[in-house]
């Protein structure tokens, strides 16, 4: 089995950034694009199966890219499908969010700017964040309780992979949340 040193990895890791980046930049541009996701009214459907498409291959073309860098061994394959499962199940809940989030934005447009700030409820806004926050730390904590086995049987080399990885992926989420706080800037300026 050929076995990737330290600077092989980084392209493989690279790979991976840019896999993991993928379904939230590539569903918030086809939403926001009516171009991308076809005509609103009768199309929207096949718009939302097309995200949906979209957001699942990127997912598992992820999760192919972060199990080829690991080449895991005959003896950690055990460990691999729940590993696997919670990764499918963070992806999930994380585009549940990233639709609800949508539809919320769909809605306050079509409502309007002062409608939508007259009806602005903030506690109600509150619990939404909270029940948020609760997912995404249940999402966590199983991804890290499906993470550890694994880790523990990695070898130093397979974690130094694991490590540009994770490095190259909070560069790129950095960049990421950067992107769009500076896009929602110039949105306001346009207004």
């Amino acid at each position: 089995m050929l076995r990737l040193g330290l600077k092989s990895a980084a392209p493989v890791a690279f790979a991976l950034a840019l896999a993991f980046a993928g379904p939230t930049t590539t569903v918030a541009q086809v939403h926001d694009n009516p171009d991308a996701r076809g005509l609103k009214d009768d199309a929207s459907q096949r718009g939302l199966n097309d995200d949906n498409r979209d957001w699942n291959t990127l997912t598992t073309a992820r999760i192919d890219l972060l199990k080829a860098a690991l080449q895991l061994t005959p003896e950690q394959q055990k460990y691999w499908p729940s590993l696997e499962s919670a990764l499918r199940a963070r992806s999930q809940n994380r585009q549940a969010v990233v639709q609800a989030a949508n539809e919320r934005v769909d809605q306050m447009k079509q409502a309007g700017l002062a409608a939508t700030i007259q009806d602005r409820d903030p506690v109600e806004f509150l619990r939404r964040r909270a029940q948020r926050l609760s997912t995404r730390a249940a999402d966590l904590n199983k991804l890290a309780d499906a993470w550890q086995p694994l880790y523990q049987t990695l070898s130093t080399e397979q974690k130094r992979r694991v490590a540009v990885l994770t490095i190259y992926t909070i560069r790129d989420m950095r960049d990421r949340v950067e992107d769009r706080r500076i896009q929602a800037l110039d949105e306001e300026g346009e207004d």
